[in-house]
């Protein structure tokens, strides 16, 4: 049984529609309605010939998608800022105070807080440290000294419902934040 997940772009502008299942894949591929953009390097052996396994597909003609929101949650946020504090810009892997930060050390901050009525919205909600969250409190930015890297923003497409930053790294230059 072929297990694995496909990313599936749409044609001509190659924006991601959704992750499908390999053999539904394959049967894109073999019906000539979609293309091989990244492969796995992996192969689907028969007794006559052999199959490339994609990671990536392309369709070959372009399909129009109605605009579906991103529905916002806590692993989004993460996702959606790359586990990097919005105010001092530090990372998983990088050493704070002789701590090796790992991404459970990082969590969502409300530029608003909720306290003053900030909501769970993208354009409100930006990964931090704990550090910087805990300075920040129940705070604005600026009446704790703090200012945003940058401006938070809702994500063009729903991926991140779709793939929550699961996927391979083959993936990640067709996905955008």
């Amino acid at each position: 049984m072929l297990q694995g997940r496909v990313l599936l772009l749409n044609g001509h502008t190659w924006e991601p529609l959704s992750v499908i299942t390999v053999p539904r894949a394959l049967n894109l591929l073999m019906a000539e309605k979609a293309i091989i953009v990244e492969q796995t390097g992996t192969f689907l052996r028969t007794v006559a010939s052999q199959f490339p396994i994609p990671s990536v597909i392309a369709l070959r003609t372009y399909v129009n998608v109605p605009r579906r929101r991103a529905h916002w949650s806590r692993k989004g946020v993460l996702v959606r800022d790359s586990y990097t504090c919005i105010y001092c810009g530090v990372q998983p892997g990088s050493q704070v105070k002789g701590k090796m930060l790992n991404k459970s050390d990082f969590t969502v901050d409300h530029v608003i807080p909720r306290s003053r009525g900030g909501r769970d919205q993208w354009t409100n909600t930006a990964c931090a440290c704990y550090a910087c969250n805990h300075r920040k409190g129940n705070r604005l930015p600026h009446e704790a000294g703090m200012k945003l890297a940058w401006e938070p923003k809702t994500p063009r497409t729903s991926y991140l419902v779709i793939a929550v930053g699961s996927g391979p790294d083959a993936w990640k230059r067709y996905i955008e934040y």
